[in-house]
């Protein structure tokens, strides 16, 4: 599927997540913005000239100057609407997990494979300018292959939290695990691989709601190499934590601006008579500008008609850990 025209956007649920989305697309490029709930989308189209306002998916679906779609709806929805806009010959950059089942995945990938389609999974925290420091100094300080990564996430929700479309896991598909933890996964997967061994256990300590609050996971290679995770929608003072583990160097990042605060890497390097490492801290003040990255790598994608990375394989390993643990934890989903 050749591309010579500009890239026609648009973008398929308007709520925090589809502002953001929306936000991030070149000027002019936004053709419609959609939503079930049309005064959502009309706030967005006001804010970009040309871009029509439409509670019908299917208006932009037939719509030949619209060349991307992007899905930000709830989770449930994801699928279906990732899957007609392929079948209509679009290419899709999709809000995580970007299904509730693996299933799921593989039908979109199926129609992808017909009609040429590129398909982007939105984890965008991969954009963070911390991980891209991270990688950036992982190459050039030779730092080799990583051995160990330990995640911690969380939030302390919001009063009525357990009534929100993430409490209901016909909407959701689980709670803070799939929320949350697929960033998690999805980040400590991008380090280590493919994962051959998943132990761990979802549960609910808090909210009063049939899905998870916390979800604690160790997840292994086939050539052993460990990720610890722990999500939490109970940890009251927000948090994030990832670190990285190689031979001779760790790399640790904190805090992703906001209520996180603020992002920062760390950069701790043994020396050879070891003992306390000599640090080098990265602060990144300027806010999250990782939407408008991962827009212009789906851009890229396009139009050197690449793979996209994260794609449905690691959209695919990521809900395979979702499902094994809630499988193993006892939560049913419809």
């Amino acid at each position: 599927m050749g591309q010579s025209k500009p890239i026609g956007f648009a973008v398929v649920g308007c709520g925090l997540i589809g502002q953001r989305r929306a936000a991030a697309v070149p000027p002019g490029a936004l053709r419609y913005a959609c939503d079930l709930e049309r005064t959502r989308a009309e706030r967005i189209a006001i804010q970009h000239q040309g871009c029509i306002a439409t509670d019908k998916l299917e208006q932009l679906l037939v719509d030949q100057s619209v060349t991307a779609v992007m899905v930000s709806t709830v989770n449930s929805s994801l699928a279906q609407i990732a899957l007609a806009a392929v079948k209509a010959g679009k290419h899709v950059l999709v809000e995580k997990p970007a299904a509730l089942r693996t299933a799921d995945l593989e039908e979109i990938e199926q129609s992808a494979d017909l009609t040429g389609s590129r398909v982007r999974i939105g984890y965008n925290h991969r954009y963070h300018p911390s991980f891209l420091k991270a990688r950036e100094l992982i190459v050039q300080q030779q730092l080799g292959e990583p051995f160990m990564v330990r995640g911690r996430y969380g939030h302390g929700g919001r009063r009525g939290y357990d009534r929100e479309w993430r409490a209901d896991p016909k909407l959701s598909g689980g709670g803070e695990l799939i929320d949350q933890g697929v960033h998690l996964i999805d980040l400590a997967g991008s380090f280590l691989g493919e994962w051959a061994q998943v132990d761990g256990h979802a549960t609910t300590y808090y909210w009063d709601m049939p899905v998870d609050d916390n979800a604690f996971l160790n997840l292994r290679t086939a050539d052993g190499r460990t990720a610890w995770l722990h999500v939490s929608c109970s940890e009251w003072k927000n948090l994030f934590c990832f670190e990285i583990y190689f031979r001779q160097a760790k790399l640790q990042i904190d805090g992703l601006g906001g209520s996180y605060g603020m992002e920062r890497l760390s950069y701790h390097r043994m020396l050879p008579e070891m003992g306390p490492p000599e640090t080098t801290i990265f602060e990144f003040p300027r806010g999250d500008q990782s939407w408008a990255h991962e827009v212009k790598e789906f851009v890229t994608d396009i139009e050197q008609q690449r793979l996209p990375r994260p794609g449905i394989a690691e959209a695919k390993s990521v809900l395979r850990v979702v499902e094994t643990i809630y499988t193993t934890s006892g939560f049913g989903r419809s």
